[in-house]
């Protein structure tokens, strides 16, 4: 069963090419030319992953990402015709996995969907492998306050369940599975976003930032997710 890919973008002829050339790819392809039709199409037909442009009619992108994060963990790959930082980092904000530049090769739009899909996958099987043994559920993590638990995909603080994106948890398993490394922010892109990062490393800054939020006392001042100057981050177990 092929992969199901939404493309919601205003652009007739940008939609249809890329519809075009990711049906040749062997995936199955549904459209929509704004953001409320994109969402409906989103809540019906499930698709594994969504290329959302920025600037639709009706409500933009920003509105239909964050409307799709309360309700689904689709990823999504934001597409924006500036190359404007802010837009980039609101599009992340929002609940966006990675975001592209127009005009942009669809070699690498092609590529970067490749590696979406993947992680995709790879999740997948992580999650039915662990289901079949019940017994064998991991114990949850704890350092301190903190506490992690894997299979529930859950996380607490003083007892306290925290709401965290999935990028947001990725990241914080990945820093309680290696706590007190330096871990530097391609290292971190390539393991939990599950490809090569082609433009700023801005995607983990914000998504630590917001980490930091949910973790730290003061996450101005933060004890437990600290930066190392010239290397990444580090978790202080």
């Amino acid at each position: 069963m092929s992969d199901r890919i939404l493309i919601v973008e205003d652009e007739k002829a940008l939609r249809e090419s890329l519809a075009y050339s990711l049906e040749r790819e062997g995936y199955t392809v549904d459209t929509a030319g704004d953001g409320l039709s994109g969402l409906d199409s989103a809540r019906r037909n499930a698709p594994d992953l969504i290329l959302l442009d920025i600037m639709l009619p009706g409500i933009d992108g920003f509105e239909v990402a964050r409307k799709l994060r309360m309700e689904m963990n689709t990823p999504i790959l934001m597409l924006t015709a500036r190359n404007d930082e802010i837009d980039r980092v609101v599009g992340l904000e929002v609940g966006a996995d990675d975001y592209m530049t127009k005009p942009f090769s669809m070699r690498e739009l092609i590529a970067r969907v490749k590696a979406m899909l993947r992680r995709v996958r790879l999740i997948r099987e992580e999650i039915s492998q662990a289901q079949p043994g019940m017994a064998q559920m991991n114990q949850p993590l704890v350092f301190g306050n903190l506490a992690l638990d894997i299979d529930r995909h859950s996380a607490t603080i003083n007892g306290q369940v925290l709401e965290l994106k999935p990028k947001e948890f990725d990241l914080l398993e990945y820093f309680f599975k290696h706590p007190g490394r330096a871990i530097s922010r391609e290292t971190l892109l390539q393991n939990i976003w599950g490809w090569e990062f082609t433009g700023d490393s801005r995607t983990v800054d914000v998504h630590i930032r917001w980490l930091r939020e949910k973790i730290e006392e003061n996450p101005s001042k933060p004890l437990r997710l600290v930066t190392v100057r010239g290397a990444g981050y580090r978790f202080e177990s």
